[in-house]
C-alpha cells in the first residue's frame, strides 16, 4: 500500500485511487494526489506522462469514478480524435475556475445511461473526458477484473 503525494502551487488537489492492474502498472501506487483544477483527460495525460504505456494497457478498457459516481469516457474515441497524441501533462490549458456550488451532482453522468444525476448536469463541468475535477474530488480508475 503505497501512495505518492505532489505538491502543487495551484488551487488544490484532488486523490485519485488506482485500483487492481491499474496500481500493479503504476508500481504498486494506489493512492496519488495532484493538482485541481483538471479534467478527466488531464489526468489521463499525466498518468500516461508518469506511467508510460498505461492509456493503452489500462485505462482504455477501465471504468472510472468521481466522487463514487460513475461517469462515461471513450479513451479510445479521445486518442482517434488528438491522433494519438499522448504525455503532454495535466496542464494543457485544460483547468478551469470560478464554478459556483452544485458541486458533482451539477456534472455527473451514469456511465452507459446517458442521464445526467441531478438537475443541471453538465452546465459548465463538462462530461466524459472534459469533465472537470475541482479540489477535494476522488476519481478512481477500475480496471476489470478477471476471474479464475
Amino acid at each position: 500500500m503505497s501512495t505518492s503525494t505532489s505538491t502543487s502551487t495551484s488551487t488544490g488537489t484532488f486523490t485519485l485511487l488506482l485500483f487492481a492492474s491499474a496500481s500493479t502498472f503504476a508500481g504498486d501506487l494506489e493512492t496519488l494526489t495532484l493538482p485541481a483544477p483538471t479534467t478527466l483527460r488531464g489526468v489521463f495525460r499525466e498518468l500516461e506522462r508518469r506511467f508510460p504505456g498505461m492509456t493503452r494497457r489500462i485505462l482504455r478498457s477501465s471504468a472510472v469514478t468521481v466522487n463514487l459516481e460513475y461517469v462515461d469516457v471513450d479513451v479510445e474515441a479521445d486518442e482517434a480524435s488528438s491522433g494519438g497524441n499522448r504525455g503532454k501533462g495535466a496542464g494543457g490549458g485544460e483547468t478551469g475556475g470560478g464554478h459556483g456550488d452544485g458541486g458533482e451532482q451539477e456534472r455527473m453522468r451514469v456511465k452507459g445511461e446517458g442521464k445526467a444525476v441531478g438537475e443541471g448536469a453538465g452546465e459548465g463541468g463538462g462530461e466524459g473526458l472534459d469533465l472537470l475535477i475541482r479540489p477535494g474530488d476522488e476519481v478512481g480508475i477500475i480496471p476489470p477484473v478477471s476471474s479464475g
